[in-house]
């Protein structure tokens, strides 16, 4: 969630940073930063809290020069202290760094830092960065080069940009996987960098957009680009239309595919400030329930519509299986018609996007009226849902979502179920800081997993040329892939206008099976999971009767390929985040399909973004 902004040019730097910053509040953040080279003096104010902040900390003690970085963090590691705010120094303190994105192995490095004799001031995994870089900076005497070497040590997605005052004129930048990205403006005589194009477009429309693994060094007048073997490679200028759609869609087509690309990053900021690796501990700020309340409630009921239902079929099997607890599940538009038995031990959750589905908001005011206690796992801030819950809202901080098919909101929502589930389990005293380390473990990874899924050169324009012409697709999983296969048919329906059907693969042979000949597409999700020779045999009794089989497979799974009509693998994960990497895909193949049929993807006929009404 957090924003960057850097520049360097003729202008003073402070003004021009912090504006750009502004443009970027809407992603969320707890504190803000800036440090500006004032000939050759490095000035560094930071503040807890709004962007205002830090306004009036420079309105105090201004700063001057014409080359600085500027940062709003959404904490990750550590309190919301201004100690932990960036921008943060090197050992030497000449060298300043700001980052996206979650070091994985952070611990290890700093482990190996504070043997050599390192001190650090904060509690985040960028300080870190920022010693490893002073250090091979010291070393070779090129920042680029020190960004090229400590880029290499860094494990998970990250976003990175940097200065030094021993290098006057100069910043440097790179992006590491896909959980930040990086623009550069390109101005005359001026240049700037940011997390995202709205923080320059009052500046310039001319960007380059970094790549995986690219490293900038950027001056006032040049942009070098090279490569992690340091090869250097030419990144095109592009020109951005006047249109502000255009503008805040960046280079993709459609918004849809800017919000499943967005999702490494998305999955990150969910995280903030809610992890401890260290103390093997989970936090939710926002909710209000404290230990003994929840080791009091006796069961959950998860309450949603449409794609956030699906998200809370999978959060059944993560809070079941995590934190022991009963959960039912149930749609909103059914659950007050139904007269519920409900009592005052139980805790309701409703899960929303926009925070303003009418039959959602309904279920929650009837558990609210029966002394039942609610909270929200919500999206939009400020929205109805955060304000009926009585117990606490868990913020999913994953942006505007202008797609009407819900994408980076639904794997938003998991890690969020996910967390929940976590912080059940830590209070009742199943998970202990040990046995909880390896979860927060396997959650920084995901990033980096989904970010190696959007850039596999999986060929999904191939796969959707044969799906173009379906009538119909049917999707089969087992266990909490059954839901990922309800959401992929939904998915596929919403914006192919492909009927499409979601079912548990082992209730095929009742009903379905009868649907299966050469022209029906049957997509199967089969990771190696403890449900994994059943989904084989589901695919054997497809193939037997000459249905076409696209399978979600667990890298190097060759008996699954050796069957099917086409393959596309994930990473390999806990069984429980699996479903995320398993949606991916289908998202893609979706997308890929309906942008195939001339379908208008981001506002498919007859459907809303939000659901106000019955």
């Amino acid at each position: 969630m957090c924003g960057i902004v850097g520049y360097v040019g003729l202008r003073e730097a402070a003004p021009l940073i912090v504006a750009g910053l502004a443009r970027l509040e809407y992603r969320g953040y707890d504190s803000a930063g800036i440090a500006v080279d004032n000939a050759g003096t490095l000035d560094i104010r930071r503040s807890v809290g709004k962007l205002s902040g830090l306004t009036n900390v420079l309105a105090s003690a201004p700063v001057h020069g014409h080359m600085g970085i500027g940062h709003t963090r959404w904490a990750t590691h550590g309190d919301v202290t201004e100690q932990n705010a960036h921008p943060h120094r090197d050992a030497s303190g000449r060298v300043v760094v700001i980052q996206n994105g979650i070091v994985e192995n952070y611990l290890e490095l700093k482990q190996v830092l504070i043997a050599a004799g390192h001190q650090f001031g904060s509690q985040t995994d960028t300080e870190v960065i920022a010693h490893l870089l002073g250090n091979h900076y010291r070393a070779c005497g090129s920042l680029v080069e020190a960004l090229r070497q400590t880029a290499a040590m860094l494990h998970g997605g990250n976003a990175i940009v940097a200065l030094t005052i021993d290098q006057p004129g100069t910043l440097v930048a790179t992006r590491i996987g896909h959980a930040g990205g990086v623009v550069i403006g390109v101005g005359d005589d001026e240049m700037f960098v940011a997390s995202d194009v709205p923080a320059i477009v009052d500046h310039t429309r001319r960007v380059i957009f970094l790549e995986d693994g690219d490293i900038a060094e950027i001056t006032a007048t040049t942009v070098q680009i090279s490569r992690p073997d340091g090869s250097v490679v030419a990144r095109a200028v592009q020109a951005l239309a006047w249109d502000p759609v255009s503008i805040e869609r960046g280079p993709y087509k459609h918004f849809m595919l800017k919000e499943i690309h967005e999702q490494p990053r998305v999955l990150t900021d969910v995280l903030r400030g809610r992890i401890d690796l260290e103390a093997g501990t989970v936090r939710l700020d926002d909710v209000t329930l404290d230990d003994a309340a929840l080791r009091d409630v006796s069961s959950l009921v998860l309450t949603a519509c449409g794609t956030a239902w699906h998200a809370a079929l999978i959060g059944k099997y993560m809070i079941e299986q995590i934190a022991r607890v009963p959960v039912q599940v149930d749609y909103a538009s059914e659950f007050r018609y139904r007269e519920p038995v409900l009592d005052n031990r139980m805790l309701l959750v409703a899960i929303t996007q926009s925070g303003e589905t009418a039959d959602t908001l309904a279920a929650m005011e009837l558990a609210r009226s029966a002394g039942v206690a609610t909270m929200a796992i919500v999206n939009a801030v400020g929205s109805q849902a955060t304000r009926v819950a009585t117990a606490g809202s868990l913020m999913l901080h994953a942006g505007p979502e202008i797609g009407v098919a819900s994408t980076k909101a639904f794997t938003a929502m998991l890690v969020g179920l996910y967390l929940l589930a976590l912080r059940v389990a830590q209070a009742r005293g199943v998970l202990t800081p040990a046995t909880m380390r390896p979860h927060i473990r396997a959650l920084m990874a995901l990033s980096s997993q989904v970010g190696e899924l959007l850039n596999d050169g999986t060929d999904y324009t191939a796969l959707a040329e044969s799906l173009q012409h379906a009538s119909s697709a049917l999707f089969l999983g087992r266990q909490m892939c059954y839901p990922v296969a309800l959401e992929g048919a939904l998915k596929l329906k919403e914006i192919s206008y492909i009927h499409a059907e979601g079912y548990p693969a082992g209730e095929m042979k009742h009903g379905p099976i009868a649907l299966i000949d050469d022209r029906l597409p049957v997509v199967c999700i089969a990771p190696q999971d403890a449900s994994y020779a059943k989904m084989v045999s589901n695919v054997s009794q497809v193939n037997a009767r000459g249905g076409r089989v696209i399978a979600i497979a667990s890298q190097g799974d060759t008996q699954l390929a050796a069957q099917s009509e086409a393959v596309i693998y994930i990473p390999t994960s806990t069984p429980l985040l699996t479903t995320i990497l398993a949606v991916i895909p289908l998202q893609l193949l979706a997308y890929a399909t309906a942008v195939r049929r001339g379908a208008d993807v981001d506002q498919p006929r007859n459907l809303a973004k939000s659901v106000t009404v019955e």
